[in-house]
């Protein structure tokens, strides 16, 4: 139902309006937030990985943390090109841009207008039974539909496009950290498949040159059939391990570069980098775990959707209020365009409604339980998603220190598995063993160095993991377009290819 009123006597109803919102206009206050489900300190498995060295991951730009210059330049040309970050920025300028209507709904719609009009009415329609002309000229200054928002409705669908728009931009910055963490992961795994295949190749021409003197050896006798097709099988299996490394390499090449933005990257082969695993990273300070609730974005992603959400109750809950609204003009009106501006020409327009709905079926009372669910869950997210942070922090210490561990030991292997290649060829030599002994000892020394490259690479990943997890750069100002420093920048972004000898 809509009521009409139609007065010359605007001071009446503005007394009446006032006298009404003060008598129904009841406080509306936002839900307070959930107790947040962290603990006060890290798991104690993975305590012993936490360091105290070096500013937060927070205040540490990726730039500044990811020291090697060919990562550098891998993750400044991912966020130039990459399609997924462009289209998250475009959001925070999409969700801006809905702020800013629904901010300038709080605030009266000004114009002015002008119009003319003229129209003859023929006699048989007239009183006089005469033709007659008429003009009408105008000319306005007024406003339309203003909604006068005495109980917050249009204020609290603003503050709730204001939440809106914010969490957009932090869920941005979170795009940005988990694409850095994806090209720093994807060229770490191409690193180590290029480590693993200058070792296979120095094996399988370590295993040519065997084949061909046990070859020769069996031309003229002095060794036999089997002990020739022993080797010729190790070598075929170095060769099938070496081909299998180049197809996962050109896997890993590919999926490099979609991440990059650009198809038609080539990424030639990084041979043992000169940079030791120990210099990649910059040294990362791991504070509390309260310090994710104000720096990992995707946590202030969830905090802003939550306010949003309570402030959608807010709008829901004054739908149940009467709505009134304004509309008016002033200006001039005459019958000749020459007489328009004289005086006695003046003309104004006052027309305030008030519309309350009787019956809906229930509508706005199910746009309330509406908003209040989805206020529920939005307190669900925000804790699901401390609880996340929370974990994807312990498992990176926790791995960190096992890794550590795991390093020590393969290094350990290799070591052996290369005293016993050594020894098991001095008693081959010597006539004191068969020759399957030594193809065994060299079988094994080549898995334990595949598996020493991977588990370095994995320690490696966890440096990328923590960074990301502890909301890496989200405090920092520095654009990611700065120009690479001079001392860097005349570095070459891969190492030369792999020769084998």
């Amino acid at each position: 139902m809509k009521i009409h009123l139609k007065s010359t006597r605007p001071m009446r109803l503005g007394a009446l309006v006032l006298t009404t919102a003060l008598a129904g206009c009841a406080p509306l206050s936002l839900r307070e937030l959930p107790a947040t489900p962290i603990a006060e300190n890290w798991p104690s498995d993975a305590a012993a990985a936490l360091t105290q060295q070096g500013p937060s991951a927070a205040e540490l730009h990726w730039r500044d943390y990811f020291t090697h210059p060919g990562l550098q330049r891998a993750i400044g040309q991912a966020l130039a090109n990459n399609p997924d970050y462009r289209m998250a920025l475009l959001r925070v300028e999409e969700a801006q841009a809905a702020y800013g209507i629904q901010r300038a709904n709080q605030f009266p719609t000004l114009g002015l207008g002008a119009s003319a009009a003229r129209a003859r009415v023929p006699g048989e329609l007239n009183i006089s039974g005469e033709s007659v002309v008429a003009s009408k000229y105008e000319a306005y200054a007024g406003l339309s539909n203003w909604e006068l928002d005495l109980w917050g409705r249009v204020r609290s669908l603003k503050d709730a496009a204001l939440q809106d728009y914010l969490a957009t931009d932090a869920a941005q910055r979170a795009v940005r950290i988990t694409l850095i963490a994806n090209v720093a992961n994807a060229w770490l795994g191409l690193r180590e498949l290029d480590e693993r295949i200058a070792l296979a190749r120095q094996t399988i021409a370590s295993r040519e040159e065997s084949y061909r003197i046990f070859h020769r050896r069996h031309d003229v006798g002095a060794t036999s059939l089997l002990e020739l097709t022993q080797v010729e099988t190790l070598l075929i299996q170095a060769q099938e391990l070496g081909n299998q490394l180049e197809h996962a390499r050109s896997a890993q090449a590919h999926a490099l570069a979609v991440l990059l933005g650009d198809t038609h990257v080539e990424f030639p082969e990084m041979a043992k980098d000169p940079v030791p695993d120990s210099q990649i990273f910059a040294p990362l300070r791991v504070g509390l775990p309260s310090a994710l609730l104000t720096e990992r974005p995707d946590i202030i992603a969830a905090e802003h959707r939550l306010e949003g959400a309570n402030a959608n109750i807010k709008a829901a809950r004054a739908a149940f209020f009467p709505a009134i609204s304004l509309t008016g003009n002033f200006g001039t009106a005459s019958v000749g365009l020459d007489k328009l501006f004289s005086s006695g020409s003046r003309a104004w327009a006052f027309s305030p409604s008030i519309s309350l709905p009787i019956f809906d079926a229930g509508r706005r009372r199910a746009n309330l339980d509406l908003a209040e669910v989805r206020s529920d869950l939005a307190v669900a997210n925000y804790e699901k998603t401390i609880q996340t942070a929370f974990r994807e922090v312990a498992d990176a210490l926790s791995a960190r220190q096992w890794l550590i561990e795991q390093v020590t030991n393969m290094k350990a292997l290799v070591d052996a598995q290369t005293r016993r290649a050594r020894l098991a060829q001095l008693r081959y030599d010597s006539g004191a063993a068969a020759y399957l002994e030594v193809l065994d000892a060299q079988r094994g020394l080549l898995e334990a160095q595949q598996q020493l490259a991977q588990v370095k690479r994995s320690l490696l990943s966890t440096h990328v993991s923590l960074y990301a997890a502890l909301g890496g750069g989200a405090g920092t100002v520095v654009p990611d377009n700065a120009p690479v420093p001079a001392a860097t920048a005349k570095i070459p972004t891969t190492s030369p290819p792999v020769t084998t000898k």
